[in-house]
């Protein structure tokens, strides 16, 4: 190999130690060192954003299957709508299919059929509920509508909703915040009742269910102050709580507590990059858009997520929490949300993602620069030195 070739490939290494420096998930970020970028917008005069995509209005739900793209509920156009997200690039694409939901259209969460096409909910890959009380789903049959697998009722105002399987049949649990209650739905005639009623014996008054979202095998609901008619939140500091229940809907204990809750909606687990707070519960104040941390067994309160500036992230009508899958859907090391800027009459999807801590980066670059000048003094000519 001559000499230039052998610098070419020292330069090529040092670059690649360079790109991973700033590229990679590892080393695991600081817990406020995180930074937030907008994916997708219906409206970039008002929320910029890589992508524009005017139905996105009032983004909510937000669902994968383990290889599938990113579909999002838009709450203010009747919407599903798909997003092909590259893991590393963070770069966003629309992928054409766009599901219409039955009824009003006012679709709030969504999540994947647990069962798939094994004959739960007659084979619908995805489930959506809507605040009409409509509880709709969708298979590649279907076309561009999804089906009503439950009428919609004025008993009825469903903010969320989440799936299991539980001794191998599958169930749907929705948030009903009028009735104050978790409805199930039976995925087969056959699916027997659960022995829980998904019930906190110590929820105050006026507090309804108005998040859930099943993640291992714990149920998290959260709870938001009811407006008068019983139909949307009043948010405000202290107003929230949450509570895990198993798949069964027993109790097994609350988490959090009035504090830093404010209408609490979205639901996940940190992913490893997180910093201290990998593995932690995160749960998003829809009120003041603000991501609350907490040990998701015990319940400690241990924080919220902050930006560069160590100041906490505020994501304006914050809704959907959800870690990438790898494949269709972004990375496994990011956070995924959605929300409804503005009162919700506009929409965003995006990421918030980990940076590496500048000791980490300085120490990943300096190695870089050893090993460049390493490269460079095996070519040197005997004799001649090497500044």
């Amino acid at each position: 190999m001559s000499g230039g070739s052998r610098l070419r490939r020292w330069i090529g290494v040092a670059a690649a130690l360079a790109l991973a420096a700033l590229t990679s998930g590892a080393p695991p970020a600081r817990a406020d060192s995180l930074q937030v970028k907008n994916l997708v917008t219906d409206d970039p005069a008002v929320n910029p954003a890589v992508l524009t995509d005017p139905n996105l209005k009032n983004a909510w739900g937000l669902s994968a299957t383990a290889a599938s793209p990113f579909w999002v509920s838009a709450n203010g156009t009747g919407l599903s709508t798909l997003y092909r997200v590259d893991g590393r690039t963070n770069a966003p694409t629309k992928v054409g299919l766009e599901v219409t939901i039955p009824g009003d259209g006012s679709v709030t969460g969504q999540v994947t059929n647990p069962l798939g096409a094994a004959g739960a909910f007659n084979g619908d890959a995805f489930l959506f509920a809507s605040e009409d009380g409509t509880i709709s789903g969708w298979r590649g049959a279907l076309g561009t509508t999804a089906e009503i697998l439950q009428t919609g009722s004025a008993d009825n105002v469903y903010k969320g909703t989440a799936s299991a399987v539980v001794d191998g049949h599958a169930y749907l649990y929705s948030a009903n915040f009028r009735n104050g209650t978790i409805d199930v739905l039976k995925g087969d005639s056959g699916a027997p009742e659960l022995s829980g009623r998904f019930t906190d014996p110590n929820l105050p008054a006026g507090y309804a269910p108005f998040g859930i979202q099943r993640l291992g095998d714990t149920i998290y609901v959260t709870y938001a102050l009811q407006d008068a008619a019983k139909e949307d939140d009043v948010a405000g500091a202290g107003h929230g709580f949450v509570t895990a229940f198993d798949l069964q809907g027993n109790l097994i204990n609350r988490i959090g507590t009035g504090g830093t809750l404010n209408s609490p909606w979205g639901l996940a687990i940190a992913p490893s990059t997180f910093g201290s707070f990998a593995g932690d519960l995160l749960v998003g104040n829809f009120g003041d858009g603000r991501i609350n941390v907490f040990d998701p067994t015990g319940g400690s309160f241990l924080g919220q997520l902050s930006d560069l500036s160590g100041q906490p992230i505020v994501i304006d009508g914050l809704w959907g929490l959800m870690v990438g899958n790898g494949g269709g859907a972004g990375s496994p090391d990011k956070l995924y949300f959605t929300a409804g800027p503005n009162d919700e009459t506009h929409g965003l999807f995006g990421v918030i993602q980990s940076v590496p801590e500048p000791s980490s980066v300085l120490l990943l670059l300096s190695g870089s620069a050893v090993a460049l000048a390493a490269g460079r003094r095996r070519l040197a000519p005997p004799g001649r030195r090497v500044s």
